[in-house]
C-alpha cells in the first residue's frame, strides 16, 4: 500500500501542478486525472475449450489483485461456432488504490521485462485515452512461466478525464509511461 500512496502523493505534489502550469488551467478541477484502467483479453479459441477461460480468469486475477470476469458474446456467429452468451473473453476494471498499484507494477516491473523494448506507441484515441497491447502475459512477475500452457496477449486501456490527446499524453507521460520519442 505504500507504493499506492506514493504514486497518489506524487500526482498531487508534482504531476497536477506541472499539468496546471503547462496547460494554464484556472481551476484544479480542469486538471486531467486517471479514472480507471481496464485490462481485457479476447479469447476466441475458448469456444472449443472452456478451460481456457478459467485459466485466463485466474491469471488476470493474479496480475491485477482483483477478481476478473468472463465476457460473453452478444449474438450467434455460425462461422466461428459461436453461440449467444458464450464466454469469449476476460476483463477486469481497476479503480482507485488497485489502479495505482497496478500502474506502478506495470511501469517499474512488467514493461522493462519485454524483450527488445524501445518504448510504447504514442497513438491515443482522440479523447485522451490510451490502449496498450501486450503480446505475452509472462512479462508480469505474478505469472509462473512453468505453469502456463499457452501465451495470451491483453489490451490495457488507460481512461483519463483529459478532453484532448495532448493533455492525456502529458498526463500519462508524467506518470512514467515509456512512450517512444516520435509522436505519430
Amino acid at each position: 500500500m505504500s507504493n499506492t500512496a506514493q504514486l497518489k502523493k506524487e500526482y498531487k505534489e508534482r504531476i497536477a501542478p506541472a499539468l496546471k502550469k503547462q496547460f494554464n488551467y484556472t481551476s484544479s478541477m480542469q486538471i486531467p486525472v486517471l479514472k480507471k484502467i481496464v485490462i481485457n483479453q479476447g479469447l476466441g479459441m475458448a469456444t472449443a475449450d472452456k478451460k481456457i477461460i478459467e485459466v485466463a480468469i485466474n491469471e488476470l486475477t493474479a496480475i491485477t489483485g482483483q477478481k476478473a470476469v468472463a465476457t460473453v458474446s452478444r449474438k450467434d456467429v455460425s462461422n466461428f461456432k459461436l453461440r449467444k452468451k458464450m464466454p469469449i473473453g476476460v476483463m477486469v476494471t481497476l479503480r482507485r488504490e488497485r489502479m495505482y498499484e497496478f500502474l506502478e507494477r506495470l511501469i517499474r516491473v512488467a514493461l522493462p521485462r519485454i524483450r527488445d523494448f524501445k518504448g510504447i506507441q504514442t497513438r491515443l484515441d482522440g479523447r485522451g485515452n490510451y490502449t496498450l497491447g501486450i503480446q505475452e502475459q509472462i512479462i508480469f512477475p505474478e505469472i509462473n512461466i512453468d505453469a502456463i500452457d499457452r501465451i495470451l496477449g491483453m489490451n490495457i486501456t488507460f481512461v483519463t478525464s483529459a478532453p484532448t490527446d495532448e493533455e492525456g499524453y502529458a498526463l500519462l507521460k508524467e506518470f512514467g509511461l515509456p512512450f517512444k520519442n516520435d509522436k505519430n
